[in-house]
């Protein structure tokens, strides 16, 4: 049994909404087949291993998986083409979605894997299949420049009367909300950079996320600045927020293909920093090797 029951992740609760245009990389090309194997055609595997390329689904949230210069870069799409290749599939093809869209996107057959690194949770475990986690990643707090009213967890920021941000439909809300902070204490936000522009505005005292999130988003917010990462506690239960791959109900065996190159990185801590330091990501974020996804979804 893992030492992580229960936990939930960074992400967001996916409602349905249109998936978004499509990203024009060079060198990244790529599929869409609405069945994963079972259609006369060989495994799914074995299909992408023909074409020479998998669709890939990102949400433009850095450091996870965004579009810079023309590039598919973040952590999840750099892992990604790392295990596909091993997988003989050299290319990626990546299609933007707004975060809502991502999981109706991947249902309706618009790419193959959501390259994006999504929470893994007992609701999103319903509609897909998720990889092993990929990374863990522990909550922050963006704060103004020198933390006026000294945040430092959710406990201190309930005790100030603190004015909280999250993002919309993030596991963050649980959160703040287990730590007792009243809804009229709540501000809700679109995007990361709404968040970082509300407490550099002054409008909300803190905006919490993940503290890969927030450090990533304060390189380029001079007037803010981000707490020392902290775990939430929910009924009793440290929230340590692992995120992975996600694929089609029905994709079991591309899923076990990917788990088993994914793994050979994440055993290897030297290898899996060269590949996703350079995005904020180290050794404090490999998962467990006891943090399984089959428990993390049954919640």
């Amino acid at each position: 049994m893992s030492e992580f029951p229960n936990l939930s992740r960074r992400g967001f609760l996916t409602r349905t909404a249109a998936v978004g245009g499509m990203l024009t990389v060079p060198g990244l090309l790529a599929a869409c087949s609405k069945t994963d194997g079972g259609d006369g055609k060989g495994s799914k595997l074995e299909q992408l291993k023909k074409q020479g390329y998998v669709k890939v689904a990102y949400a433009n949230e850095a450091p996870y998986g965004f579009e810079e210069g023309g590039q598919l870069k973040g952590e999840a799409p750099t892992l990604h083409r790392e295990i596909f290749k091993a997988l003989g599939v050299d290319e990626l093809r990546p299609t933007f979605s707004e975060w809502d869209g991502l999981i109706p996107g991947l249902q309706a057959g618009k790419y193959d894997v959501i390259s994006a690194g999504m929470a893994i949770i007992p609701e999103r475990c319903r509609k897909a299949l998720f990889s092993e986690p990929e990374f863990v990643s522990p909550t922050a707090m963006m704060v103004k420049k020198g933390n006026p009213k000294k945040l430092t967890d959710l406990a201190s920021a309930k005790a100030a009367g603190a004015a909280i941000g999250v993002m919309s439909g993030a596991v963050e809300k649980g959160y703040v909300t287990a730590a007792g902070i009243s809804e009229s204490g709540i501000r809700t936000l679109q995007k990361p950079q709404d968040g970082a522009d509300a407490v550099a505005q002054g409008r909300i005292d803190a905006f919490v996320l993940t503290g890969i999130s927030l450090r990533w988003l304060a390189r380029t917010n001079p007037k803010v600045e981000v707490t020392e990462s902290f775990v939430p506690v929910v009924d009793g239960v440290k929230q340590y927020s692992p995120g992975g791959a996600v694929f089609r109900k029905g994709g079991e065996e591309l899923r076990d293909a990917f788990n088993e190159q994914l793994k050979k990185i994440t055993s290897d801590p030297g290898r899996y920093v060269r590949l996703v330091g350079e995005y904020g990501f180290g050794k404090d974020t490999i998962p467990p090797a006891d943090l399984k996804t089959a428990d993390l979804c049954k919640g």
